[in-house]
C-alpha cells in the first residue's frame, strides 16, 4: 500500500509530532539511543491511536516507516 506522507504526517497531536521530530533528528544526528527514541514514539503512537486523535491509517503508516524501519 503507498502512503501519502504529506497528509498522514499532518494534523498529528503535538505530543506525537515532538517525539517524530526528536527521532529524525537522532537519526539524523546518529545518535546511540535510537532504541528509546523509537521506544517514545512507539507510546506516543498508541496513545494518539487508543485516544482516537489519529486514524487508522495514520498509525500503520507511523509503524511501518518509523517503528518498523519501512
Amino acid at each position: 500500500m503507498e502512503y501519502d506522507e504529506k497528509i498522514l504526517e499532518k494534523c498529528l497531536p503535538k505530543y506525537l509530532e515532538e517525539d517524530l521530530k526528536r527521532l529524525k533528528e537522532g537519526i539524523k544526528n546518529k545518535v546511540s539511543y535510537l532504541d528509546c527514541l523509537i521506544n517514545e514514539l512507539q507510546g506516543s503512537i498508541n496513545s494518539a491511536w487508543v485516544d482516537g486523535a489519529i486514524t487508522e491509517e495514520q498509525c500503520d503508516y507511523l509503524y511501518k516507516k518509523y517503528i518498523y524501519g519501512g
